[in-house]
């Protein structure tokens, strides 16, 4: 059995924005010979969730749409005072951010067979910035043979 890490870094987009990242996952698979077992894809970050589902353009304007109805970005949250915190006073008011990527979830675990991510036609393993213009990092970790 073998144990392999990867650190994948994205450049994201300002505010909700999606990244399908798919081709990198499976081109790290492929060059490392991953054949046999699962890799988990998990972010390292509070305002960004990893998800499985379609990456059509219609279809991600609906998520964010959806997602910003249920946590709107001007509504009154306690973690937008920042003069009550302690932390910087550049800190962004982003509580709506950390919501929805609890709603959303960190991380997707998916079965490697043959080399291959095994997903449907239509899914795409995504990163969801919430928070953006930043740099994000995904751990990658694939354990089997």
């Amino acid at each position: 059995m073998k144990i392999i890490n990867h650190e994948l870094e994205v450049d994201t987009e300002q505010g909700f924005s999606l990244f399908d990242v798919t081709p990198e996952i499976r081109q790290w698979l492929k060059e490392n010979q991953a054949m046999n077992g699962t890799v988990t894809i998990t972010s390292q970050h509070t305002t960004t969730a990893v998800v499985i589902n379609e990456f059509e353009s219609r279809l991600l304007d609906d998520i964010k749409t959806f997602f910003l109805k249920l946590a709107p970005e001007n509504d009154r949250y306690l973690h937008n005072d920042i003069h009550l915190r302690d932390c910087p006073q550049d800190e962004p008011e982003n509580a709506h951010s950390h919501l929805i990527a609890m709603m959303m979830g960190s991380s997707e675990s998916i079965p490697v067979i043959n080399g291959d991510l095994i997903l449907g036609q239509y899914q795409s393993v995504i990163l969801v910035e919430l928070d953006g213009i930043r740099k994000r990092k995904l751990a990658i970790q694939f354990i089997g043979i």
